[in-house]
């Protein structure tokens, strides 16, 4: 387990709401981790501390003061329109069931909007082949829907969340500009390694699409991290992108970059001058964070 992942579920284990297996996980790293150790009584001194802290009085303010929020709610939930797929959300959100449970009743929700959608429109149109038209228009509210579940979900704070929504991905034959977007964002900007490289291998399945070609190439300069580094050079030789070559030389001048990295590039160099892949006699073996040791001035990605 990994530091700090395991410093970011200290208040859980502390209040003993993590399931078994992560408990004991968590507990076996602790045991052998002198900076988690001192990360563990820092959080527990925390909890101690706030614990000291007495309880605010209301203030004579406080009535008025939720009456005038409680009316300027009222008022926007007023012009909120009911029917909106924002509303329902957030209507979904508000109830107290398990979240899968609210996710899987959006999704039927989108599927019986689709169905509806393409039985209007075959009862209208009255197409000479009913059955294709109508499938094609569930396809299409189908496609929608997961791109508005990519979009929702790719915000999420949770890493596991973020890469069910990268994997949306796979079902999509197009993507707007939008979702594009959202995945160069959170290839650029994400805080997880894994959620990088899944973004990556999603953005490599649309790179038909000229704006994703150029957000690939633009986005060499910003990763940090060793393993995104060497998958982002395998796809631009996958894709023989010329224009990455200033931005793979630039990479490979830096006089702190991993050697595995520069091996890497250089080889990716040689390919796209030769206009083709290159070959190798032995399969490569798969990218481990832990093959590429850190470096100054690098911020680790953190692995689930």
């Amino acid at each position: 387990m990994q530091c700090e992942q395991t410093q970011e579920n200290l208040a859980d284990y502390l209040n003993q709401q993590l399931p078994a297996a992560e408990q004991a996980a968590l507990k076996a790293h602790l045991a052998h981790c002198p900076a988690c150790q001192e990360e563990l009584e820092t959080v527990q001194q925390m909890w101690q501390l706030l614990g000291t802290v007495p309880t605010p009085e209301p203030s004579e303010n406080v009535r008025p003061a939720f009456y005038s929020m409680l009316a300027s709610y009222k008022e926007e939930v007023a012009a909120t329109p009911t029917y909106s797929l924002a509303g329902a959300w957030r209507w979904l959100q508000a109830l107290a069931v398990p979240r899968p449970v609210v996710q899987l009743a959006y999704s039927v929700c989108l599927i019986g909007l689709g169905l509806a959608a393409g039985w209007w429109l075959n009862s209208r149109n009255a197409p000479a082949n009913p059955d294709q038209q109508q499938l094609a228009a569930l396809s299409k509210q189908v496609e929608h829907m997961q791109q508005v579940m990519l979009l929702t979900l790719i915000e999420n704070p949770s890493a596991t969340e973020r890469l069910r929504a990268v994997s949306y991905t796979k079902e999509l034959n197009t993507a707007n500009s939008r979702v594009v977007e959202a995945l160069l964002s959170t290839l650029n900007h994400d805080e997880n390694v894994n959620v990088r490289l899944a973004t990556l291998e999603a953005l490599a399945q649309l790179a038909q699409d000229p704006a994703v070609r150029l957000g690939l190439v633009q986005a060499l300069p910003q990763q940090e991290s060793p393993l995104v580094q060497s998958a982002l050079a395998d796809v631009m030789v996958q894709l023989q992108e010329k224009r990455s070559v200033q931005p793979l030389r630039r990479l490979l001048a830096q006089p702190d970059l991993n050697s595995a990295v520069k091996n890497k590039i250089e080889e990716s160099l040689k390919s796209l001058s030769n206009g083709r892949p290159a070959t190798s006699s032995s399969p490569q073996p798969p990218y481990h964070e832990t093959l590429y040791p850190a470096q100054p001035n690098w911020t680790a990605g953190t692995i689930i």
